[in-house]
């Protein structure tokens, strides 16, 4: 006859067991409890022509972020020479904004924005890029509504050409353009990017103020 505390204890002994089992068939499937057989699976890099390879005309166009502060909007682009030829540029890019059906909105077209803010009308120059170099230009407009009996045009889509006859490319718009009823855009010229300037971004936040350490005395080493 078996007594109870060894009955006991064999079905304590089979649970235990029975957990350690358990507990290597998750370490071993889902990778816890240790070092995996093989190192996990990492995503590939993709080169940037795999990504988004360079047209025939030898140049891409894409934003590098927007603005918008008191009603005025400001979409920075840039043209890369990702051929292996020089590219010559000499005046302003060639816009067309479309509505969320992809429908053309008519609007004005302001060279040089002098019609909606200052600071942007330096007249076009001569510019050559060699394979690799960059063009900026910034698109400006204002969300300005001066007559409720017209409807506030707003565009969905961005399109920009080197110059005027040439292959445009879709632009991300950073949001939508949001022209109130103005009815018109406006663009600087192509300049070139100082090689050694990365590619603008959105400015980052200031950091949050860091807390003084309860250690630190105050100047005066009064508590």
């Amino acid at each position: 006859m078996i007594s109870r505390n060894t009955a006991a204890g064999r079905r304590v002994s089979a649970l235990v067991a029975a957990a350690l089992v358990l507990g290597a068939c998750t370490d071993d499937h889902r990778g816890q409890g240790g070092d995996p057989p093989y190192p996990p699976p990492t995503a590939p890099s993709l080169s940037p022509s795999s990504v988004d390879p360079c047209p025939a005309s030898g140049v891409q166009i894409r934003s590098t972020g927007g603005d918008a502060a008191m009603g005025l909007r400001a979409l920075g682009i840039e043209l890369i020479n990702c051929g292996d030829q020089p590219y010559e540029l000499n005046g302003y890019p060639v816009l067309h904004v479309f509505d969320e059906q992809r429908e053309p909105i008519m609007l004005r077209v302001v060279n040089g924005a002098k019609e909606i803010t200052s600071g942007f009308d330096q007249p076009p120059r001569k510019v050559t890029l060699a394979a690799g170099e960059r063009a900026t230009a910034v698109v400006l407009w204002r969300n300005l509504v001066t007559d409720s009996t017209v409807v506030a045009t707003n565009g969905e889509y961005l399109t920009v050409a080197p110059s005027a006859g040439q292959p445009a490319d879709e632009v991300d718009p950073d949001g939508p353009i949001d022209l109130g009823n103005t009815g018109r855009i406006g663009v600087s010229a192509w300049k070139k990017a100082d090689p050694s300037t990365p590619t603008p971004t959105r400015p980052a936040p200031p950091p949050a103020p860091s807390a003084v350490p309860s250690s630190v005395s105050p100047p005066d080493g009064r508590l």
